[in-house]
């Protein structure tokens, strides 16, 4: 049997017994653990849910690939063949889930004497427009064909109240292209993401009108957005498209593929600086649970004075009597980390479900605080202990000065 193990149990299991200066301190140090606990969960959590959101809406718009022409950065707007040969030796590279095409053109939008520039993008019949769905506020999407207009375009929130549009309103898009090109469409639904960089810009009609405004063939768009599936690593995914797609460039193709990060590098870079954040917080959660404990195992030396002088009388050495201190405050901090999760996970789970703490869309780019829970709690609770504990080998030698014929005095 482990005496030392032994004799912390029975401290602690009697320790509300008597007289005790020592269970205000104990009591403080089992809550500051649980507080900072309770803090590095939430906010864990919290974090974790806002990348994962904000990275959903990215995709969502626009997939985690896009294949595109890498001559329209510098020479203009011009197509990919997306034929049927290379949709399916893209479709069938191992970790994809689904490939889309799809065609934009930027365009001004005039309605109730209000203009406002958007980029017009073409979806046709293959496109999964499930994210979107689930962000339309009004109206509904109109299905869109590969190969007849729709006269119909779906707007932002933002845009249709710039423009004081509604469902049902004609709207007029112009076109720059040798002179002006216009198209009257009807507005059939409205959406909201609260991601105004995409919100301000993004208006959705049929792929085959942008197509015909663009001039090109029925198999030419502006680029392939590939979805990979969740289980997979998407690195390597990426880098098997790479191989298929410079397959087909050295057969007159002039495509590159690019991930939705470099696409978007200054969202995902903010995004990438929560991590740091992660981090401050764990470092604040140990300053406070290692100080409290800290604190209370002093406290609990001092009071237990009279203790470790009998112990020391009996033989017992400096390390077995530190080790009994330090079960006992493995105690203090494991129940506090325990109470710090049980409350963590209850608040968690009632905004998960309940949305109670609200955010400003036009600052945060939702209306609620996320919670998404992550395997990483684990080890952090596990680290926040061993740290905790190893933060108290060194408070714990000062057992080693005191007198046992002075403490067995002490009152």
């Amino acid at each position: 049997m482990n005496l030392e193990l032994f004799i912390a149990k029975r401290l602690y299991g009697t320790r509300k017994g008597g007289r005790r200066i020592s269970r205000p301190a104990v009591a403080i140090a089992q809550w500051g653990v649980a507080v900072g606990t309770l803090v590095m969960f939430v906010s864990v959590c919290i974090i974790v849910g806002f990348k994962q959101q904000i990275r959903d809406k990215i995709v969502g718009f626009g997939s985690d690939v896009q294949v595109m022409n890498y001559k329209a950065a510098s020479e203009g707007e011009d197509p990919v063949c997306a034929d049927s040969a290379f949709v399916a030796d893209l479709s069938d590279v191992a970790g994809v889930q689904h490939v889309q095409r799809f065609t934009t053109k930027p365009g001004m939008l005039v309605g109730n004497d209000e203009y406002e520039g958007v980029v017009l993008k073409g979806v046709g019949e293959d496109y999964d427009l499930s994210f979107l769905k689930e962000c339309i506020t009004e109206g509904e999407i109109p299905v869109f064909d590969n190969k007849k207009p729709s006269n119909s375009v779906v707007l932002s929130r933002n845009t249709a109240d710039k423009l004081k549009l509604n469902i049902g309103d004609k709207v007029n898009i112009y076109f720059l292209q040798q002179g002006v090109k216009a198209r009257r469409m009807s507005v059939a639904a409205i959406y909201e993401t609260h991601l105004e960089e995409l919100d301000n810009i993004m208006a959705l009609t049929d792929i085959y009108t942008v197509r015909r405004l663009n001039g090109w063939e029925s198999d030419e768009v502006s680029g392939l957005e590939i979805n990979i599936s969740d289980n997979q690593d998407k690195e390597r995914v990426g880098m098997e498209i790479d191989a298929v797609v410079e397959n087909y460039n050295l057969l007159g193709y002039s495509c590159s593929a690019m991930s939705i990060e470099e696409l978007y590098p200054s969202l995902f870079a903010w995004l990438s600086v929560l991590d740091q954040t992660v981090w401050l917080i764990l470092v604040l959660v140990l300053f406070i649970a290692g100080f409290t404990t800290v604190s209370g195992l002093l406290i609990l030396i001092l009071e237990k004075s009279n203790f470790i002088g009998v112990m020391k009388a009996v033989g017992a050495r400096d390390v077995s009597i530190a080790r009994v201190f330090l079960y006992y405050s493995c105690f203090i901090i494991g129940k506090g980390i325990l109470w710090g999760n049980l409350i963590a996970v209850l608040l968690c789970l009632m905004q998960q479900q309940f949305h109670i703490v609200a955010l400003d869309p036009s600052m945060y780019y939702m209306n609620f605080v996320p919670i998404e829970f992550t395997w990483l709690l684990v080890p952090m609770n596990i680290g926040i202990f061993v740290l905790s504990v190893l933060m108290l080998i060194l408070p714990s030698m000062f057992i080693s000065r005191i007198d046992p014929t002075k403490a067995i005095k002490f009152e």
